[in-house]
């Protein structure tokens, strides 16, 4: 009986319902934190904003506390349109979409139990922060690469070198590991992606092949230097094989068929349907609360953000090559109530030793938190949540996601 393994992960683009509305919720907070212009009143901001998208109409609602205005439609519209859903050709359209809002303040009940002098959690929850050596970027395969792919449909699609695709497109990846936990291949490729009408399957699968799995693949060491057979029927796979890969790769693209009906007008899209493709692919435990629309007090984003950077630095460190770290708040008070360590069996040293160094090296209080990544400090060019709204909000750069440095691993060795 074989010791190898399969997992598997998956992602979306940007133009996925549940993601539209992920990039409006955003968005909005961006444009209520950016209209500060960096005054210390931001710190008083409070925004939990849902997005529903539909056909041929966006409703937005939800509690946002703020002394600042922001044209809620406007922002709706852009976010719509930037993501390419900008005429009645791609299925939905920003120009003409009806916008509404129901939008109310925060709870005088949670503000009195956050806005004390020393910021406390918005609410309760256990917050999972997870890394891994397997990557470079510290975090699993299958779920980088999956990101990978959805980015590489949005990319060609934006810069015209594949003009048919649209926004609306899904990748997953299922990566075969070795006895010792290591990722020795993949093991099977999916990619559905919306498209023109009148495009000819044979072309799909040739061009997603070609320009977005082969260059995302060899990103990861994985490469094909021989065009395999695509012929095969709707549903059906063709296989590929990649030198550094263990045995054939399986390759569906488009098994549905005809995908020239989505987004918005195909699928009710939500806010926060998509917290797994958000977060480690399931590789790690979820806590639950979703990240978008969110500001930093809601230990939803602020806690799950630092749980990664945590972990990552354990990894970074040496200290270990897998980490799991938990987190847990209650609300109203301005400190964990629990934090554990798990480097299944991985740790250079015990796991209670690394826990103690945690609570030693790391400020995990939302004001530590909060100051330590700056996040009630976004901007339009530098960080914002916009851009952390698709393709995930961990395994990126630092200028943009403060919490993948690894600044703290040298006070951790």
């Amino acid at each position: 009986m074989s010791d190898y393994k399969l997992f598997t992960s998956e992602s979306v683009t940007e133009g996925h319902p549940d993601k539209v509305c992920d990039r409006i919720s955003d968005a909005i907070l961006d444009e209520i934190l950016i209209k500060y212009e960096g005054g210390k009143d931001r710190l008083r901001a409070r925004a939990a904003v849902e997005t529903l998208a539909t056909t041929g109409m966006v409703l937005v609602a939800g509690e946002i506390t703020c002394d600042v205005y922001v044209e809620i439609p406007e922002i709706v519209r852009n976010s719509v349109k930037e993501i390419g859903y900008d005429s009645p050709r791609q299925g939905f359209d920003g120009n003409t979409c009806a916008v509404l809002t129901a939008i109310h303040e925060q709870s005088e009940n949670i503000a009195s139990a956050v806005n004390r002098p020393n910021l406390a959690a918005g609410d309760q929850g256990i917050m999972f922060g997870y890394a891994t050596d397997e990557t470079p970027e510290l975090m699993p395969m299958p779920i980088m690469v999956s990101h990978r792919l959805a980015e590489r449909l949005a990319k060609v699609r934006k810069t015209g070198e594949l003009a048919w695709v649209k926004p609306d497109g899904k990748t997953q990846v299922t990566v075969e590991y070795d006895e010792k936990g290591r990722p020795v291949g993949l093991d099977t490729i999916v990619v559905s992606t919306m498209h023109e009408v009148g495009i000819d399957q044979d072309t799909i699968k040739r061009d997603v092949f070609e320009k977005v799995i082969k260059p995302v693949a060899a990103d990861y060491g994985f490469f094909c230097t021989t065009l395999p057979d695509m012929r095969c029927e709707i549903g059906k796979s063709f296989a590929a094989r990649f030198e550094g890969s263990k045995g054939t790769t399986n390759i569906y693209i488009n098994p549905s068929g005809m995908f020239h009906f989505g987004g918005p007008n195909a699928d009710t899209g939500l806010t926060g349907r998509k917290i797994i493709v958000d977060t480690y692919g399931g590789m790690a435990p979820h806590g639950g609360g979703c990240f978008s629309g969110k500001d930093a007090t809601k230990v939803d984003r602020s806690g799950n953000y630092t749980a990664r950077y945590v972990a990552k630095n354990i990894v970074a460190a040496g200290l270990a090559k897998r980490c799991e770290v938990e987190l847990a708040y209650a609300i109203g008070v301005d400190h964990p109530v629990a934090v554990n360590v798990n480097t299944f069996g991985t740790g250079r040293i015990g796991d209670d030793r690394i826990m103690r160094l945690v609570k030693e090296v790391f400020d995990l209080t939302p004001t530590g938190m909060i100051e330590k990544f700056g996040l009630f400090d976004v901007s339009r060019e530098g960080f914002n949540y916009k851009r952390l709204s698709s393709y995930g909000h961990f395994g990126r750069k630092a200028e943009h996601a403060p919490w993948e440095a690894t600044d703290a691993a040298e006070r951790l060795r």
